[in-house]
């Protein structure tokens, strides 16, 4: 009986990716939350997860390093965020506060994901093992 990973796993294999992706887009809001002229970014997250699952699966083969890279991201994903908070004068659109809110809440989601996984995974071993 083969299994397939999409009914072991389900969304949560999907989310982790994405879950990556916005922690590095936050951290980089957090980090330039002072340059003059930022404009905070977000990931639409139901956008970004259902490209990642309709994803092929399928990468490019390089054999050399002078070959170029090719963004593989879905358009559309990273977006600018509208501005809670009025401009502070400089541009900048970073609320600090609520990008560090935005970023505790995606950690935690994206830890529930990874305990869900190791859960499924555990069983699955059990079960090949014949333990109980």
């Amino acid at each position: 009986m083969a299994l397939s990973f999409d009914k072991v796993f389900g969304v949560h294999q999907h989310t982790i990716g994405v879950r990556a992706k916005r922690a590095e887009v936050l951290s980089s809001n957090i980090a330039n939350a002072d340059t003059p002229g930022f404009k905070a970014r977000d990931i639409n997250f139901a956008q970004a997860l259902q490209d990642a699952q309709h994803q092929q699966g399928f990468g490019l083969a390089t054999t050399s390093e002078k070959h170029f890279a090719l963004n593989m991201d879905a358009p559309g994903t990273v977006q600018y965020r509208n501005p809670l908070q009025p401009d502070t004068g400089d541009g900048n659109t970073v609320d600090v506060q609520q990008e560090r809110s935005d970023f505790l809440r995606n950690s935690l989601e994206y830890q529930t994901s990874l305990e869900f996984m190791n859960g499924k995974i555990s069983g699955l071993l059990k079960a090949l093992k014949g333990e109980q």
